[in-house]
């Protein structure tokens, strides 16, 4: 692995039956880059993201974060080493207000064992407090303070994206991945939610970015990796690759890729 990369997935693959959802994928990202995987529909990117999060096992290939290999760990280990991901739906427990919700994230990090917060011990009301503490900034911080009390299920849904990317840094993460943040927003919600994972580089933490939306893409990632059947198709800058005629025709067909060349 090369001395920059925080995250390095090394031939993955994952094969359901005869068909194979990803298929040898590779990729590297450096710490504090934010890099996007694109693809049309099928293309095999939510897989992708659901093997580098350990929702689901690979059937071959690699996952090495921050030096060590987490091959299949499980979610919850993954983000106590720093590596969390969001969900292309929002996932708030819609009866429990913005501030419970974003408290999940926390107690990934700052988790009293099982008879220490049974007994109520000073570490655990420790705990408790620092979660609180970090959460209530977090909050402040993306525009949610004032409603902190509000039940999260009454939220507007661009409003429960922003939550869902609370509850991940709540969890003091190295690396997030990000499934389709922008899907069903509205331009000036995609525009808000780019300018807020730009926040969130800022902050220290590396971003992996999923979604269909390539002007999203292209005005946020540093690097784009582009995915057609479960394979690597391009990777480069986006203005690059948004170029790449390979890329064209996977997404719009091979007749206007064809047009497009004639008309060069």
């Amino acid at each position: 692995m090369t001395s920059t990369a925080l995250l390095e997935v090394a031939g993955l693959s994952r094969q359901f039956g005869g068909l194979k959802a990803v298929n040898a994928l590779s990729f590297a990202v450096a710490r504090g880059e934010i890099l996007g995987i694109i693809g049309p529909n099928g293309a095999g990117k939510t897989t992708a993201v659901n093997l580098i999060s350990g929702m689901i096992r690979p059937s071959g290939g690699t996952v090495t974060f921050n030096g060590e290999d987490v091959t299949g760990l499980a979610p919850h280990r993954l983000a106590r080493r720093g590596l969390v991901r969001t969900f292309q739906a929002t996932t708030v427990y819609d009866k429990r207000t913005v501030r419970e919700n974003a408290l999940r994230g926390a107690f990934l990090r700052l988790y009293p064992d099982f008879f220490q917060s049974l007994l109520g011990t000073s570490r655990a009301r420790h705990m408790r407090e620092q979660a609180e503490t970090q959460v209530e900034q977090l909050l402040d911080w993306l525009g949610l303070g004032d409603v902190a009390d509000t039940v999260a299920g009454n939220l507007p849904y661009g409003y429960q994206k922003s939550l869902g990317i609370v509850v991940a840094l709540a969890a003091e993460p190295d690396l997030i991945l990000f499934d389709e943040p922008v899907a069903g927003l509205s331009a000036a919600e995609v525009d808000h939610v780019r300018d807020t994972l730009a926040r969130v580089r800022a902050r220290g933490v590396t971003a992996v970015v999923i979604d269909h939306n390539m002007r999203f893409i292209a005005g946020l990632c540093d690097r784009v990796v582009v995915l057609h059947h479960g394979q690597e198709l391009a990777q480069g800058k986006p203005s690059d690759v948004l170029a790449d005629r390979l890329v064209i025709e996977a997404y719009l067909g091979t007749s206007h890729g064809t047009a497009r060349r004639r008309r060069a």
